[in-house]
């Protein structure tokens, strides 16, 4: 409930936020009574689609700290705290990146990386990570999640989502007005949008929002094969990263929030809308990765 009520508030205020910036620009004000003024149209567009995006970027170390629930490690007060902030750091060296905060959440196995900068991301790890799984494969996990922050992956998502945001804006108001004109061709009283506008702009938008969502996740399928090559590297082999992908393929893995869940180790289910390849996907890449 805590993950649902944050991510409701935080996209409210996105929007409200985002309204008021395109408000005070004059971009909101498309419509007008010579027509759609495209120009005007884009800017609103890039406001609403880049917007929106780069925010959750900017915010997305302390939300992900507040709804996963993560506890950072200030001063290791374990052996095993010890272990992952000194695994962190050799490879934030090695990949030549500053050195992350470290965290552990609890839950289910799964681990995630989050942070606008590479130099001052956020690596965390669940308890369930640790329990079920050995401290080569734990290793692995978190190269994964130090690949990500090193490939830049969390800034070329925010540039992904925000692209295809700005299409289905941009689009789906082009399409309402036309649908609009036609419908109400001759209205000789026609002094502002219509039903049809209205009605044609939201089905559009839901309609070009799953196809927006299937690119962005096609992507981030991409990430991943990446990100695992990227563990592999800088462990020097692959097997290990390979025994983690296969010992998280026969557990319960845990579900991330929505603002990060394209970040963790392990996705979720749907072919077009995974932001993870299947394990056996993943697997079948590093024994056929050349080196």
């Amino acid at each position: 409930m805590k993950r649902i009520i944050l991510f409701v508030l935080t996209n409210l205020a996105v929007v409200v936020v985002l309204g008021i910036v395109a408000s005070l620009l004059g971009v909101n004000r498309f419509l007008t009574a010579n027509g759609l003024n495209l120009g005007a149209l884009l800017g609103f567009a890039l406001i609403m689609g880049f917007g929106g995006a780069i925010i959750s970027l900017l915010i997305s170390k302390p939300v992900a700290k507040w709804s996963a629930g993560v506890q950072i490690i200030e001063q290791p007060q374990t052996p095993d705290e010890a272990w992952i902030v000194n695994t962190v750091r050799k490879f934030a060296d090695q990949a030549g990146i500053g050195m992350p905060e470290v965290g552990i959440f609890e839950g289910d196995p799964n681990a995630f990386a989050t942070g606008a900068f590479k130099n001052s991301a956020l690596v965390a790890v669940s308890t369930g990570l640790l329990r079920n799984m050995t401290r080569e494969e734990v290793e692995a996990v978190i190269g994964h999640e130090v690949a990500h922050i090193a490939n830049g992956d969390m800034v070329t998502m925010t540039l992904i989502q925000g692209v295809m945001n700005t299409f289905v804006v941009f689009i789906s108001r082009v399409v309402g007005y036309a649908v609009d004109s036609f419908l109400r061709k001759g209205d000789s009283e026609n002094s502002g949008p219509g039903i049809g506008y209205f009605v044609t702009t939201i089905v559009m938008d839901i309609i070009l929002g799953f196809l927006a969502a299937i690119i962005v996740a096609w992507f981030s399928r991409q990430r991943e094969f990446r990100a695992d090559a990227g563990a592999a590297q800088l462990m020097g082999r692959r097997q290990p990263m390979i025994n983690a992908l296969a010992r998280l393929g026969g557990l319960h893995t845990a579900e991330l929030p929505k603002s990060m869940a394209a970040m963790g180790i392990a996705g979720g289910i749907g072919q077009l809308f995974s932001t993870h390849p299947p394990i056996e996907e993943r697997i079948a890449a590093l024994q056929n990765a050349q080196g």
